[in-house]
Order: structure tokens, then C-alpha cells, then sequence
């Protein structure tokens, strides 16, 4: 990390929770995801609590599942016994045939955001994340989002990768729209959402969809801005 004021430092990866909701009920494939990220810390250690009790930052209790499980509880010599994807951290199956993964990813800090200045991390939540601009109060995160109907001609293949995130949501509708811009001549297909184009006016793709691509092998791309209180409003337990 490198140091900007004394106080406050640079970190140069960070580290996501991601919550990936799979509906079963609407596809029994299970190709078919919806990824957010739910949070984003500065050290590994700080993530992986995070990640542990995130669910329960949505309103969920392990009860609320039929199958409820950590990486916490797959510890010492048990860890090789553990089911699951080695970035997922918890894994819940609902009883309405859904599942949701919390999992972490490691990304650069594309923004160079700074890290909570030392003196101002008594407040435990607060600790290792993130320092925003004066009047932000959210990140804003890039995903892209890969459909491949190649792999399985019974369903699509679906992966998530976030691209970056910002502290002005500004910033990340411009990172948004220049993710596959440079290949944009090899799509057999492109759609971009216009700056000025309004949340009534038709576009198939989704509300937080910047971009949608079609590449000529078939595969589909989308290129999202999301934020964390967006899963809240869409996975959150309806109380």
C-alpha cells in the first residue's frame, strides 16, 4: 500500500463479496444467475467476515434454508471436504428452489481509492474499506456478464466478472461503456443505453444494463452497473 497523508493509505487489490442468486424454480438448468456485489473490503481477513454474516445483512437467518453452509465450518482438515467453489464462502438453498452463493473476488483497485484513514476506523464496520469522495456514499461496480448457449444446447453457461468499481456512478456508466468498445465491430450485434435515454423508455436488456453484445460465435455480453443496496432491494428477505 502506499501511504497518501500519514494516515490513510492506497491499497492496490481489493477484495469483494459477491452474492450470486441462482432460481432454480424459473430455470431448472441453473445456468441462469443474477450476481451483485454486497461489499468491499481492503484486506482479505476483513472480506472473509464479511462474507461469513452477509447474508444475514439481507435479513436472513440460517433457519430461513434447507441446507445452510460456511467455509467456516470446513476448517483444518475438513477444508478439502468442502463442496463448494474455492471463492465461495457460504452457500444457502432456499425452499422456493433457489440458491444463493456469497463468494469473494480479488480485484485491482481500478479508481485508486484510498483506504479509512487509521484514526477513523474505530467504527468496526467502517474498518478495512474503503475512503469515498466527500458527498458518495456507494460504490458503484461494473459487471460483465457472459451467456454461452454453445456449451449446453439445453441451457446457457452464465459467468460474472466485475470490471471495476467507482466511487461516482458517473465514472462507472463511462468504464461501463468502454468495456467492449474496442471490439465493438466484431459483435454480430451491439446495443449501448443512451446517456439520456430514460428509465420508461423501451430497453429489453434490464435497468442496470449499460451494454449488450452478441458475439458472432452466439455468446451473449452484458455490461452492468449495480450497487450494493440494489440486492438489497432485489435478494433481500421480504419481511
Amino acid at each position: 500500500m502506499a501511504d497518501t497523508d500519514g494516515n490513510s493509505s492506497i491499497p492496490e487489490l481489493l477484495y469483494h463479496t459477491t452474492l450470486t442468486v441462482v432460481d432454480f424454480h424459473r430455470d431448472t438448468s441453473g445456468s441462469t444467475r443474477d450476481t451483485h456485489v454486497l461489499g468491499t473490503h481492503t484486506t482479505l481477513p476483513a472480506a472473509k467476515a464479511f462474507a461469513l454474516r452477509a447474508l444475514e445483512t439481507l435479513g436472513y437467518k440460517p433457519a430461513d434454508f434447507d441446507e445452510y453452509a460456511t467455509r467456516a465450518d470446513y476448517s483444518g482438515e475438513a477444508a478439502e471436504e468442502w463442496p463448494h467453489h474455492d471463492g465461495v464462502m457460504v452457500y444457502a438453498r432456499g425452499p422456493a428452489g433457489h440458491e444463493l452463493l456469497v463468494g469473494l473476488d480479488t480485484k485491482p483497485n481500478t479508481e485508486s481509492l484510498p483506504a479509512v484513514a487509521a484514526d477513523d476506523s474505530a467504527d468496526q464496520h467502517k474498518k478495512d474499506t474503503l475512503q469515498l469522495p466527500a458527498g458518495h456514499d456507494r460504490l458503484h461496480y461494473v459487471l460483465q456478464n457472459r451467456t454461452d448457449y454453445t456449451q449446453d444446447q439445453r441451457a446457457a453457461y452464465q459467468t460474472a466478472e466485475i470490471q471495476g468499481c467507482y466511487a461516482r456512478r458517473d465514472d462507472a456508466l463511462a468504464a461501463a461503456r468502454q468495456a467492449l468498445q474496442e471490439d465493438r465491430d466484431e459483435y454480430a450485434q451491439y446495443d449501448e443505453r443512451g446517456e439520456d435515454q430514460g428509465e420508461d423508455e423501451e430497453w429489453p436488456f434490464g435497468e442496470e444494463v449499460v451494454v449488450h453484445a452478441v458475439a458472432q460465435t452466439g455468446e451473449n455480453y452484458t455490461i452492468a452497473v449495480k450497487t450494493a443496496m440494489q440486492a438489497h432491494e432485489k435478494h433481500g428477505k421480504v419481511l
